[in-house]
């Protein structure tokens, strides 16, 4: 017989596609128009008007800053890139331990590790003060993590952060070894603030699902990380350079497209389950790409231009327009960064999203626990004896 709690269940789409789960101030993701902002600002406007740590502050307190605020800012954030000693002596074994899987699945032993050492005490327990703290300390150690773990999985010495480089510049910085080249850094700050939210997507639903239940700051961003790591959610970046890989020339082009669209095949870098229209991250990015110019913009630009010719011709009616991976992974592959980092490279944005999404989840204690519909065998089946 139902029970009551059957009685009250609602059905949804699946993969909750659609459904409205909470309220957020944080910004949104408009897919029929092709736009998304931050608190109401065009996060396509913020990226190319604004400094990460701008963006990062806006997220967590509600304003962008003037001049002195984002001085001040910069110092609270520089402070905790610098590893505490229990966390950095352990980095060389995490290395190892993930040699094969790389540093995203390092940063997510990394980052409980952080939590741990730091005290990181379950948000139902703290105010909201020390939970902004916690979560300024996560982000501004992510990419000292991630860097580190990268570098000793290549047999280097992790490269200490520096306090007077901007997010963006640091992490190159400690990526390579060496001061960035300025355009590049900007680039790469750009794809970050472009990625430092987009609605409720998997890994942000994730982090709000573990803060519901109170848990501590890290253990939130752990679980959003590992909804990241899925080659459906960021893990898009460097397969969407494989697409161009496996094309190789432009004389393959149409023939590879008609052959992975006749077959129903999922074309990486192309597609997104909220979009409707241009990716404007994807505009923004292939405007980027632009200025640095070489074959292989060339080259994306026209597997672009002819994957959507293709699909008008064989699918009439049917878009599909390049997403933010496509030519992030062009951006991020001119700027330098091996193809390892690409993910990881967007975890470091992301955790400002994420966080932003945990402290806000936190003001509201109300745990989330949807109910499933069961489809196995009729109950109550009698147990046979041994």
């Amino acid at each position: 017989m139902p029970t009551a709690a059957h009685n009250t269940a609602i059905d949804v789409p699946r993969g909750l596609k659609g459904v409205i789960v909470t309220e957020t101030a944080l910004g949104d993701v408009r897919g029929t128009e092709g736009f998304y902002h931050y608190r109401g600002f065009s996060a396509v406007e913020l990226a190319e008007k604004r400094t990460f740590e701008d963006v990062w502050q806006l997220m967590f307190f509600g304003t962008l800053p003037d001049a002195s605020q984002r001085a001040a800012f910069a110092a609270q954030t520089a402070a905790p890139r610098h590893l505490p000693p229990a966390v950095r002596d352990a980095l060389p074994a995490i290395a190892r331990a993930t040699a094969l899987s790389g540093p995203l699945t390092g940063l997510r032993t990394a980052l409980s590790l952080v939590g741990a050492a730091a005290g990181f005490r379950p948000l139902y327990d703290i105010e909201p003060e020390r939970r902004r703290a916690d979560a300024l300390a996560a982000c501004a150690a992510v990419p000292t993590l991630l860097t580190a773990l990268h570098r000793l999985g290549q047999g280097l010495e992790p490269v200490e952060p520096r306090d007077d480089l901007p997010y963006a510049a640091n992490y190159l910085y400690m990526l390579t070894g060496r001061d960035p080249d300025p355009a590049k850094a900007r680039a790469i700050e750009h794809y970050l603030i472009s990625t430092v939210d987009h609605g409720f997507n998997a890994s942000t639903f994730t982090a709000r699902v573990i803060a519901s239940t109170g848990a501590d700051l890290a253990a939130c961003l752990v679980g959003a990380i590992g909804a990241l790591s899925g080659p459906l959610h960021g893990g898009a970046p460097s397969r969407a350079l494989d697409t161009l890989d496996a094309i190789g020339t432009p004389d393959r082009i149409d023939a590879w497209l008609r052959e992975r669209i006749l077959a129903g095949d999922r074309i990486m870098g192309f597609g997104h389950p909220v979009y409707r229209t241009e990716d404007p991250r994807s505009r923004m990015l292939k405007g980027i790409a632009r200025s640095f110019g070489g074959d292989l913009v060339d080259f994306a630009v026209q597997v672009e231009a002819r994957a959507e010719a293709v699909l008008a011709e064989l699918k009439p009616g049917r878009e599909l327009h390049t997403n933010v991976e496509f030519f992030a992974g062009v951006v991020m592959e001119l700027c330098g960064l091996p193809r390892e980092m690409f993910t990881p490279t967007f975890a470091a944005a992301r955790a400002v999203g994420w966080s932003a999404n945990i402290l806000e989840q936190a003001a509201d204690s109300k745990i989330i626990r949807p109910s499933a519909r069961y489809t196995g065998p009729p109950p109550v089946r009698p147990v046979p004896a041994a």
